[in-house]
C-alpha cells in the first residue's frame, strides 16, 4: 500500500503531469520537454528522476540523448487496480495441510491415524521429514523414528512404502526422492 501510495503522491504535481501527457503522444528526451514547458533541463531531469524511479517512465540511449517514454503497463490498468489493497495470495492446498496436521497432531505426536487417503498421506509425509533422503535405515532405526510420533509404528511404516514416500528391501529402508 505504501509503494501505492507513493506512486499516486508522484503523479500529484503538476509539471510531471504535464511531462507525462508529452510522453503520451511521443517518446522524448531532456532538452525537448524543457523547451516545451518552458523549464530548465535540471528540473525536468529530476521529475524524469523520480518518475523513472518509480517505474513509471523508462529511458534509453540513442546516440547522444537519453530517450523517456511512458511506462503503458501502468497505464493500461485500471484505477482500481493501481488503489486497491493487496490480497494476501492464499495457497489453499498449503492452508489444507496445516489444517490436516493440526487436526492430528497435538504436541508433536499423532493423535490417530486418518482413514481418508489424503489426509493419510500428508500426515505420512511430515513423518517422512525425520528421515533424509539417501541414509539406509534399519528397521529398527526407523520403528525407533515412527514412534517418536505414534505407537503403531508398524501400520505407519507399511503404508510409508505402500504410499511410495519409503521403499524397502529385506530390512533395509529409505526415503525415496520426491
Amino acid at each position: 500500500m505504501k509503494e501505492k501510495l507513493e506512486f499516486l503522491k508522484l503523479l500529484a504535481d503538476e509539471t510531471r503531469l504535464k511531462i507525462l501527457n508529452i510522453l503520451m503522444c511521443e517518446d522524448s528526451y531532456v532538452e525537448k520537454i524543457a523547451c516545451d514547458l518552458s523549464l530548465t533541463p535540471a528540473t525536468i531531469c529530476y521529475h524524469l528522476k523520480k518518475m523513472e524511479s518509480a517505474g513509471i517512465v523508462r529511458c534509453s540511449r540513442a546516440q547522444f540523448y537519453i530517450i523517456y517514454s511512458l511506462n503503458r503497463d501502468i497505464f493500461d490498468k485500471p484505477l482500481y487496480e493501481l488503489v486497491k489493497k493487496d490480497e494476501p495470495v492464499v495457497d489453499e492446498d498449503e492452508k489444507y495441510k496445516k489444517d490436516v496436521l493440526s487436526n492430528f497432531f497435538k504436541y508433536g505426536r499423532l493423535v490417530q491415524i486418518p482413514m481418508q487417503r489424503k489426509k493419510r498421506d500428508i500426515v505420512l509425509c511430515e513423518i517422512a521429514k525425520s528421515f533424509e533422503v539417501g541414509i539406509r535405515y534399519d528397521e529398527k532405526e526407523v520403528n525407533e523414528i515412527i514412534h517418536r510420533f505414534h505407537d503403531d509404528h508398524c501400520t505407519i511404516r507399511r503404508d510409508m512404502i505402500a504410499s511410495g514416500i519409503m521403499s524397502r528391501e529385506k530390512e533395509t529402508y529409505w526415503l525415496n526422492e520426491k
